[in-house]
């Protein structure tokens, strides 16, 4: 069995369970990684605002991170709210002194590959969130931890700062002078469209734009992209893969939120499931052959899966289940028959890998106007098998009915 990636996510508590360490543990978890804290401080918050915030002693936040790193071992560190220039500082000391070599679960050659793509103290990805201002606009670090913040960023592989946080930091230039890399996240910029941009010393390296998701309930976005990133490259995947797919987490978790207050709420980390996301085959969907589209339909719906895709004309109907696993149906396609989809993250270079082991492909990795991208072979049995990534499109396609 392999083991999970060891994930310490540093930052605030957030008693409403939207953001900070409890955001960071939804999602850590959700992507198959072990979640680690080292708690700054605790906060009394709602929706509605923070009723009082007590922010623990710096060397009780150290002896926090030292416990579990001499035990566990890390593989990735996630910093968010601090609380105080002094936890800043004494956090920036602990890592720079940090030795060269560390323990892993991964073999030494992963871990040098692994190496190579990211930088940080030890060998161990380190992610800064440098939260100071939130999305409400509340000021979250006074000038004396922005100023500590400077240090951090040179421990850094990657800083995830939103506008107003990058414009306090000084801006790009002044980011990368420091750190390796920086996200700059486009959410604060208004405008039907997201652009996020992940840009490194050699200049920009990715960009996505992507539609704004409309939701009230956007709570911890910051916490929750961050730790995606940390959990992902500490699973060792690149960092370009990690940010792309970090977004997919956060864009599901937006369209999951559970609407638990009126707004300002938690997202659906919870509903984040069976999504390639993390690493691996995911089994997620399954298309069966219809005869009759309406007695499909009804039988289905009858059983209590979810309709999220109504298209008569073309005979197609697909159907979520409550695990987030989905499954079709197809009138005209073999009746009796099924087609089991495997999804991945990276399915060209997993297609072209398979190829030169000489699996034979029916269709090699092409994108569908259904807006998947697909490979298809045939198992020994003559079954058929569709190797794909959907993304967020598997679940929530732009044609997808309104459900309750």
């Amino acid at each position: 069995m392999t083991k999970p990636a060891r994930i310490l996510t540093i930052a605030g508590s957030d008693s409403g369970g939207g953001a900070g360490i409890q955001a960071d543990i939804k999602t850590i978890t959700m992507l198959g990684g072990h979640a680690m804290t080292a708690i700054t401080a605790i906060t009394a918050q709602n929706s509605r605002g923070v009723d009082a915030v007590q922010v623990l002693s710096a060397d009780m936040v150290i002896a926090q991170i030292d416990a579990v790193a001499r035990d566990f071992g890390l593989d990735a560190i996630k910093i968010g709210m601090l609380g105080s220039p002094q936890i800043a500082e004494a956090l920036a000391d602990w890592l720079s002194s940090l030795p060269r070599t560390r323990q892993s679960h991964f073999g030494a050659e992963a871990q040098q590959e692994r190496d190579s793509r990211v930088r940080g103290n030890d060998g161990v990805p380190v992610i800064f969130d440098p939260v100071m201002i939130a999305s409400s606009g509340a000021v979250l670090a006074d000038p004396a931890t922005i100023c500590a913040f400077k240090r951090l960023m040179a421990c850094a592989s990657l800083v995830t700062p939103n506008l107003p946080e990058l414009e306090a930091l000084g801006g790009e230039d002044a980011v990368l002078e420091l750190a390796p890399a920086l996200l700059i996240k486009g959410g604060h910029a208004g405008g039907e469209t997201v652009t996020d941009r992940l840009i490194t010393r050699d200049g920009e390296a990715a960009r996505w734009d992507d539609p704004r998701i409309e939701s009230p309930h956007s709570h911890g976005t910051g916490c929750t992209l961050s730790s995606a990133i940390a959990t992902l490259l500490g699973q060792g995947v690149p960092m370009e893969q990690a940010v792309e797919r970090a977004r997919l987490f956060i864009r599901l978790a937006l369209r999951d939120a559970p609407a638990l207050v009126e707004s300002n709420g938690p997202m659906g980390h919870q509903s984040v499931r069976n999504d390639a996301i993390s690493s691996g085959w995911h089994l997620n969907q399954i298309a069966l052959g219809a005869t009759d589209y309406a007695a499909s339909v009804t039988f289905y719906r009858t059983l209590g899966l979810t309709q999220i895709v109504d298209s008569p004309g073309n005979g197609y109907a697909r159907f979520e289940a409550d695990n987030g696993a989905t499954l079709s149906i197809h009138v005209g396609a073999a009746a009796g028959g099924a087609m089991a989809y495997l999804e991945c993250a990276d399915l060209d270079a997993r297609v072209s890998a398979l190829a030169s082991e000489g699996f034979a492909f029916d269709q090699m990795p092409q994108d569908e106007s259904w807006g998947w991208r697909e490979a298809r072979l045939c198992d020994p049995a003559g079954n058929i098998i569709c190797l794909y990534f959907g993304g967020e499109n598997r679940r929530y396609p732009p044609w997808r009915i309104a459900t309750d």
